[in-house]
């Protein structure tokens, strides 16, 4: 799918190089999705090596998009090269401990500035609404405040880590009634102690304590590369909680920063947030890419199901449907009107991915034959030869042995040699329970294969 930027996609639609086809069903695809996030409460977080990148004035604008369309946003920054700088230019020894920084007077006020002119810098960019847009100048209100609070990390392991600190709480009712008024709400690394102490934190101590605090609908971290990869499959594109504690678990050797990132998340989503996402910060429109398409570009990190095979209900008619009519078109299946699906619905199993469903199939038991049907097997061609066919034929093989089936028989004209690949041998008419034989089809001419289970 086109990876276009909804404000600059709208913008530049008469230009020549854009296809308005394709935009189009871009923008349908997404409206789901822009409908689903209207309300909800996403945090996103990036560090202080974002705000000095070029992209950044194009992330600012898609995240004042986002307000516009009735996010409610918590942005949530870091600032470790602007500390860093601060303190190599006052020759201020930089002191790590466990990962840790040691943050004592004279660095505080290196961390307090830095946290200071990233705010504003943000805020300023927040301010000038989509520049070149029919949003420029849009009132997008910005809200910072002291509404961490945080106490010393104290001494541990023999080491006083000074003014480092990490989250006690966060006000969230303060938050929420700003999120509420359609404010944007900037959290900076640092927090106050109720004795009016500044605490230096790590962002992304303050990202999972507004994640989980907020109870957050997604987690969103901005990072340096594509995501989770692995070796053989590449980009890894969703992960069950389970599965990414396991992966950090198999990955000691991560990166510092990805391994904070994606400690974060599980601890988020173990918490209630319902999904996390780790995003290439150096791909332009990154984050609506990731949000407003049904794969996005980066990592899903997800307490609940993101893709669940399940029985079919009335309500799936319109989305099955919408997959087989291309294949009935070309001949591929039988055509099944809307009135005889939404009879037969209680037969079908579809595969559902994001609320989307990508995959169907049928099972007709014929049970004075121990046999049954399978029938109207469709996989949306975006996700063809990546094994959801054989999902539904394993969930569809179980289904019909806890039926008492031991034969699943299946006709077709087109595609015989993905059955025959997995078990089903080749038979001829007269192997077909009797009442199917009558309702044969010989204009098609079908061939039938049979399976032992």
């Amino acid at each position: 799918m086109p990876a276009y930027s909804i404000a600059g996609t709208v913008i530049r639609l008469m230009d020549s190089h854009i296809d308005p086809q394709a935009f189009v069903r871009w923008f349908r695809n997404s409206s789901p999705y822009i409908n689903a996030f209207r309300g909800r409460t996403f945090v996103v977080a990036f560090g202080g090596e974002v705000i000095a990148e070029e992209q950044f004035a194009g992330l600012v604008h898609d995240l004042a998009l986002l307000t516009s369309l009735g996010v409610r946003l918590v942005l949530v920054h870091g600032a470790r090269p602007q500390i860093e700088e601060r303190l190599q230019a006052r020759d201020i020894e930089l002191q790590y401990v466990n990962g840790l920084r040691v943050t004592d007077e004279a660095a505080l006020a290196c961390v307090i500035e830095a946290a200071g002119v990233v705010r504003v810098s943000i805020e300023a960019l927040l301010s000038m609404g989509l520049a070149n847009s029919p949003m420029a100048g849009a009132d997008i209100r910005v809200a910072s405040g002291n509404f961490m609070t945080a106490q010393p990390l104290g001494v541990r392991d023999g080491v006083d880590y000074l003014h480092t600190g990490e989250v006690r709480r966060l006000d969230t009712v303060a938050v929420n009634r700003l999120l509420d008024s359609g404010s944007l709400v900037l959290l900076s690394p640092l927090g106050y102690s109720p004795t009016g102490e500044v605490f230096n934190l790590s962002a992304e101590d303050v990202a999972t304590a507004a994640a989980v605090q907020l109870q957050a609908d997604k987690l969103i971290y901005l990072i340096d590369g594509d995501g989770l990869n692995a070796e053989a499959q590449g980009l890894i594109r969703q992960l069950s909680l389970p599965e990414a504690q396991q992966y950090i678990q198999d990955h000691p050797e991560l990166p510092d920063s990805m391994g904070r990132s994606l400690f974060s998340t599980i601890y988020a989503c173990s918490k209630g947030v319902a999904r996390a996402h780790l995003i290439n910060r150096h791909v332009d429109g990154s984050l609506l890419i990731e949000l407003f398409t049904r794969d996005g570009i980066g990592t899903l990190i997800s307490a609940e199901s993101y893709e669940d095979i399940r029985q079919a209900s009335i309500e799936d008619v319109g989305g099955i449907l919408e997959l087989i009519t291309p294949l009935e078109n070309e001949g591929v299946l039988v055509r099944r009107g809307r009135e005889r699906l939404e009879t037969e619905i209680d037969h079908f199993t579809v595969l559902e991915r994001d609320g989307t469903v990508i995959a169907c199939a049928a099972l007709y038991p014929f049970s004075e034959d121990s046999c049954g049907e399978l029938a109207c097997m469709a996989v949306h061609p975006d996700y063809r030869k990546q094994g959801r066919g054989d999902e539904l034929l394993e969930y569809l093989e179980r289904s019909a042995r806890s039926l008492a089936i031991t034969r699943l028989f299946v006709l077709t004209t087109r595609t015989a040699h993905w059955f025959l690949e997995r078990g089903f041998k080749a038979a001829n008419l007269n192997d077909l329970p009797m009442a199917r034989r009558q309702m044969y089809n010989y204009q098609r001419r079908s061939k039938v294969f049979i399976k032992e289970l």
